[in-house]
């Protein structure tokens, strides 16, 4: 039997613009999480600083950059927990912001992702949309894909991670009302048509007026729900994964009579109109 690889779920609330106390609030989770033997623990998209900004110039105070003071300090404690962990913050970049979540581990920062498709909300209307391709990363056993929130609405994403070989994809959000069909649903499919590990990690509790809806969730590579959380608390989920589910594309049912690959199967030649050029781009700010 292969060893497993234990991961948390932390769905928290997040106090708006007070990343010393966020920061705080991680650090004690990832006490938790480490003591119980997680590999890798997940914490929501911005759980750094909060996500309803209304302008760039109230968010620039509170980003920081990646390598940073935050990444620094996770870092510690994933040295001396051995383990490692996933948060999302708004990273600045000169005078740029982004929305980003970071993967940290014992040896410090080793991959952080930029997230590419904006909707039109919070401070996505102020980040600049990333510039870096989808990756994947070990984290130790692991190799884990990282994206965020409204990426999850886009099958193409998930699709080129598991292509570059993750076992797992890690989707941190601030899934608002209206995206409960994403929670309900999406994350499964992900899960299912990629043959991986699919992670969401929401937030609960409001900013501004705006109540975020929680429904964490880890899925297994047939689609299967392993873990969900509840919509309005905070909650920690767990998942021992056997990383060889993901490893096997090649699903045999009855040898010879009902097999599916859906790597081997795939016809991209006949894919080409998913490259055509964007006709319409998101509004312009007033």
């Amino acid at each position: 039997m292969s060893a497993t690889y234990k991961i948390a779920v932390a769905q928290i609330n997040i106090r708006f613009a007070e990343p010393a106390a966020n920061l705080a609030r991680m650090l004690q989770t990832l006490e938790e999480t480490g003591a119980a033997g997680a590999r890798l623990t997940v914490f929501p998209e911005c759980s750094l600083t909060g996500y309803c900004f209304e302008s760039l110039e109230e968010a620039m105070p509170v980003a920081q950059t990646a390598p940073g003071p935050a990444t620094d300090e996770l870092a510690r404690a994933c040295e001396r927990l051995g383990t490692f962990c996933i948060f999302g913050m708004l990273e600045r970049c000169g005078d740029r912001l982004f929305n980003s979540c970071v993967l940290v581990g014992p040896g410090g920062v080793l991959g952080v992702y930029r997230k590419i498709h904006l909707p039109y909300l919070g401070i996505d209307r102020f980040t600049t949309p990333g510039d870096r391709p989808f990756a994947v990363q070990a984290a130790g056993e692991a190799c884990v894909g990282m994206h965020i929130c409204y990426d999850g609405a886009f099958p193409e994403a998930a699709r080129v991670m598991a292509l570059d070989g993750a076992d797992i994809i890690v989707l941190p959000t601030n899934w608002p009302p209206g995206a409960e069909c994403m929670a309900d649903f999406v994350v499964q499919s992900r899960a299912l048509e990629n043959a991986v590990f699919f992670v969401a990690c929401n937030r609960v509790g409001e900013e501004r007026g705006f109540r975020f809806i929680g429904q964490s969730k880890i899925c297994g590579t047939n689609g299967a729900v392993l873990a969900a959380a509840n919509h309005d608390r905070e909650e920690i989920l767990w998942a021992d994964l056997d990383l060889e589910q993901a490893r096997r594309k090649h699903i045999v049912r009855v040898p010879l009579k009902h097999e599916i690959n859906r790597f081997a199967d795939r016809r991209p030649e006949m894919y080409a109109r998913l490259l055509d050029a964007v006709t319409e781009r998101r509004p312009e700010l007033p």
